[in-house]
């Protein structure tokens, strides 16, 4: 981690009182879907914000969901917990990710289709890890937007672009001009935060899930995945496709769930 990277995360503002009830609650095992529920009604615009994400196409539901209950009860508590957590999250931070060549709407869509592919494909065969997983998918490239930051204040912008041209893989570009990559700053930002030593290991060790403690090691498979199925611009590919799927064979996991989730999010 460079000096200036980690003074940026230092400064970031702590979280609001209402990511830390919800992290409160979603650590406490006595806890029950009720008491999340009680904690997200009582902020009208996260209710909002987490109602309109769940009724994205991207999730394939037929019917609308108008209800944080009827959200925990389709998705479970993990997922509502990344939802939530996302649009708090999304809230801290000034974006400008004009260094990578994408506007904000497109950083959004790629936040949103790796989230939706992670949850389609997980819901039922993987639920137990949607506590983690739901929150990484959502928040992983968030480490993107303290990079541009130094890029742009290094005036680096056209040797990074040049980077990215040159060798045609983000973070190898990110390590290159600027000396750290995305999943490192993004697990640093939620180790400031004191989120869970588990969902911190596991967007650390997303490039080389073989580098994580042997419990992380699956779900950072599965979110090693997904973002080489969402490239950077958010637009899906048949060349993503088939470098997600050579990675499932690779590692094992459940390819028709996979189709399924990549139907919905295309």
């Amino acid at each position: 981690m460079t000096e200036e990277i980690l003074k940026k995360i230092k400064q970031l503002p702590p979280l609001p009182k209402s990511a830390m009830q919800i992290e409160a609650v979603y650590q406490d095992p006595d806890s029950s879907f009720s008491d999340m529920i009680k904690i997200l009604e009582k902020d009208p615009l996260l209710t909002a914000d987490i109602l309109k994400a769940a009724n994205s196409p991207l999730y394939g539901f037929s019917r609308e969901i108008n209800a944080i209950s009827q959200a925990v009860g389709l998705f479970g508590m993990g997922t509502v917990r990344g939802f939530a957590l996302a649009s708090i999250v999304k809230k801290s931070f000034t974006l400008d990710l004009a260094p990578y060549g994408i506007n904000n709407d497109m950083f959004s869509a790629l936040s949103k289709k790796q989230h939706a592919i992670m949850t389609v494909w997980c819901l039922k065969k993987e639920n137990k890890l949607l506590g983690v997983l739901s929150p990484a998918a959502f928040l992983v490239e968030i480490g993107k937007v303290l990079i541009a930051q130094q890029i742009i204040s290094d005036g680096s912008e056209e040797k990074f672009r040049d980077a990215l041209l040159r060798l045609g893989d983000v973070e190898a570009a990110e390590r290159e001009v600027v000396g750290v990559d995305t999943p490192e700053v993004s697990a640093t930002i939620f180790s400031q935060w004191k989120f869970e030593e588990g969902l911190v290991s596991v967007i650390r060790n997303c490039q080389n899930p073989e580098k994580a403690e042997e419990e992380d090691k699956h779900p950072a498979r599965i979110l090693h995945v997904v973002r080489i199925a969402v490239p950077i611009n958010g637009a899906i590919t048949d060349a993503s496709i088939e470098a997600a799927k050579e990675l499932i064979t690779k590692y094992d996991l459940d390819m028709e769930s996979f189709d399924k989730a990549i139907e919905n999010a295309r």
